[in-house]
């Protein structure tokens, strides 16, 4: 039997798909948050975090060519998305979330980066009280 789009194949209650309402789509929509958003440095990326009027987490990424081929910044995307897309609990509820890549990211794979968020999302809860 095929396997529903967006599923692992694990029985869970909560959707895991990304939705076009759960990216930053828009440039006035990155550019507000790089402006007036916090920000979070980890090894691979800066995190900007910006709270927003909607329901949900909206994540945006920016990889730059100064970090790599075409190939490496297309990976590095994927990599966050699914991240992203398992593990909303590690990111704060009804905020715009932008991922910045430093030179260093073309390295990373998912469980890497899953573990540098499992870090830094102690200090995205801290941003998010304040």
């Amino acid at each position: 039997m095929p396997r529903a789009s967006g599923t692992t194949g694990a029985p869970s209650d909560k959707p895991q798909r990304f939705r076009r309402g759960d990216r930053l789509k828009k440039r006035y929509e990155f550019r507000r948050a790089q402006l007036s958003g916090r920000r979070i440095h980890t090894p691979h990326f800066l995190i900007v975090v910006q709270p927003n009027a909607l329901q949900n987490t909206r994540l945006g990424i920016t990889v730059t060519k100064k970090v790599g081929t075409a190939v490496q910044r297309n990976r590095i995307k994927r990599v966050v998305r699914e991240v992203f897309r398992r593990n909303r609990e590690l990111f704060p509820a009804s905020h715009d979330l932008v991922f910045i890549a430093k030179r260093g990211a073309t390295e990373i794979d998912y469980s890497s980066l899953l573990n540098e968020l499992e870090r830094a999302s102690r200090k995205l809860q801290m941003e998010v009280a304040r």
